[in-house]
């Protein structure tokens, strides 16, 4: 099935402290996984940024807002135990539990009175929503980012030839590869011989090397180029290449270079910019923002 959002699963969790035993917070997740029925895959996935598991964060929430509300309660570090007032909401036997359903307790009310704008945040945070507070903020992060790369895809669809070998240039060494941007700079776009486009260290010694291969073409990469490159590499007995497109690479593209000797990988359009993006090539950061948590260690006695 598909994980749950965040206030399908207030109530298994509710239930699951019912026998009013302290549960480790840790193994409650992984007891709700299983009634879930969820895969490894599902319980592996992860939030855009690849921080946290989705379900993980997902309890995580529903703990927190029936925390809030005071249905449960956290007796010691990592672990949650049932309140009166949770019990007494199990005997009623709701069908559910999620946020309208808190707004019942004043104490849940004046929790989400705190924020300074209640209706603006609510919308922002995903309060009303089925996504967690982290959720909503990692995906509308992605999307501006999606965007970004979009845009900066046809920047350099447009751009001279000149500049997209720049950007390769620039791209590598931000990335740790090809030693001082001069070095690269001489290595790329100096050879044009037998498929090969450029070579450059994988180190600042250069204990090995790595021919490139770069295409500001709108076509998909088929088979055909990247066995002639992977010919180019055989007959320099080089190891290691790379092929960056613009485009993409179809699915036998990708078949061959997998399954060849030499490590050939290949970045097309979309990885492209997404590397740009992470190492602030042709864009410029406008806002950074830190989501920051209780450190229980401070608050630990000694």
């Amino acid at each position: 099935m598909a994980i749950p959002d965040y206030q399908t699963i207030m109530l298994p969790l509710l239930q699951l402290a019912g026998d009013q035993q302290e549960h480790k917070f840790r193994e409650a997740i992984e007891t709700l996984a299983d009634s879930f029925n969820l895969t490894t895959e599902e319980r592996k996935e992860l939030l855009p940024s690849g921080q946290q598991e989705i379900f993980n964060n997902r309890v995580g929430w529903a703990r927190t807002y029936m925390k809030k509300a005071e249905l449960i309660e956290s007796p010691k570090r990592g672990y949650l135990k049932i309140t009166q007032r949770g019990l007494n909401v199990l005997a009623k036997s709701p069908q559910k539990i999620d946020v309208s359903f808190l707004e019942q307790f004043q104490e849940f009310i004046e929790f989400r009175n705190f924020k300074k704008d209640k209706t603006i945040l609510q919308e922002t945070i995903g309060v009303k929503t089925e996504t967690t507070p982290e959720e909503a903020l990692e995906n509308a992060y992605q999307n501006l980012k999606d965007e970004l790369a979009s845009d900066l895809l046809q920047q350099i669809k447009q751009s001279p030839p000149s500049l997209f070998e720049k950007i390769v240039v620039e791209l590598l060494v931000k990335m740790g590869y090809g030693g001082s941007r001069k070095d690269a700079g001489q290595a790329i776009g100096k050879s044009g011989d037998e498929g090969i486009d450029g070579i450059i260290k994988e180190d600042r010694l250069g204990l090995d090397i790595i021919y490139i291969q770069a295409k500001r073409w709108d076509n998909t990469v088929g088979r055909p180029e990247i066995q002639k490159f992977a010919g180019a590499l055989q007959g320099q007995r080089a190891r290691k290449g790379i092929f960056i497109t613009t485009s993409n690479f179809s699915k036998e593209a990708h078949e061959y270079a997998a399954k060849i000797d030499s490590k050939l990988v290949l970045i097309d359009g979309e990885q492209l910019t997404q590397y740009m993006i992470d190492n602030n090539i042709g864009v410029t950061p406008i806002s950074n923002y830190e989501i920051k948590k209780i450190d229980s260690d401070y608050f630990a006695e000694d």
